[in-house]
């Protein structure tokens, strides 16, 4: 057990480096130079949110420049040389000029996207001990091979409903391959609910463990579809426990 909160204490202070380092890179963002652009074409329309159902408020005339702040699929936030904020389209942006005279060219949203996520959710629906499994996760990567992800699951059993939830530190050695296996283990909380109709049943709520082995496949655009095996050890009490197996398979997207 001393194991145990040792690992939940080292899960703790790796929630808190992801908040340190998720400012820290937020930071540096708005330090980082923006992209200035020329209008091209006799104008080009600025809209109030990132879609052709946002209203256009401002035109920009041709020879006037255009700063790019920040990207939403194919809209693109931008600032005017007015100092006004909104938000254009990809295909008018193509037809601007960079700051050397050249056409701008903007790459799609690819596996080179995939590879450099940072924030990752998803669902998947599977078998735990038998017994029909939803669960929903999500993920935060800490580095090129490592990520922090905390998953919730529910399992609805024959006499029985069960809840848990667990941070896992899951490591991807192939993470920059379309197919990637990975590896996790993780510790959380198991809860047992028996059905009512159940005579003198109780109850459970106990502490609980678990090792993974997945398999990734960046399907297209945002979107990963992935499978995975999970062994669950619930400390059921001093010197009892008991062990689950589960598989589910599911889709997640990242941004």
């Amino acid at each position: 057990m001393k194991v145990l909160r040792l690992v939940r204490s080292a899960a703790c202070a790796c929630v808190l480096g992801v908040a340190g380092v998720a400012a820290t890179g937020a930071a540096h963002a708005a330090d980082a130079p923006r992209e200035r652009l020329t209008v091209a074409d006799p104008y080009l329309e600025v809209h109030t949110g990132p879609g052709r159902g946002y209203p256009v408020f401002h035109v920009v005339e041709r020879a006037d420049w255009v700063e790019i702040e920040l990207r939403r699929t194919d809209w693109f936030k931008i600032r005017t040389s007015d100092g006004k904020v909104g938000w254009v389209v990809r295909q008018q942006l193509e037809r601007t000029l960079t700051e050397a005279g050249g056409q701008k060219t903007f790459r799609d949203v690819a596996l080179d996207d995939y590879l450099k996520r940072k924030l990752e959710m998803g669902a998947g629906y599977g078998r735990f001990k038998k017994e029909p499994m939803l669960k929903l996760w999500m993920g935060y990567r800490l580095s090129d091979t490592m990520t922090l992800e905390g998953t919730i699951g529910q399992v609805q059993g024959v006499f029985s409903g069960t809840d848990l939830w667990h941070f896992n530190l899951n490591t991807e050695p192939w993470s920059h391959k379309r197919w990637s296996p990975y590896f996790g283990i993780g510790v959380g909380k198991f809860k047992n609910i028996p059905n009512q109709s159940l005579v003198g049943a109780q109850l459970t709520n106990v502490n609980l463990a678990n090792g993974t082995i997945g398999l990734r496949y960046y399907l297209t655009e945002r979107f990963v579809v992935r499978a995975d095996y999970t062994f669950y050890t619930a400390f059921l009490s001093e010197t009892r426990y008991g062990e689950y197996r589960a598989v589910t398979a599911g889709l997640s997207f990242f941004f």
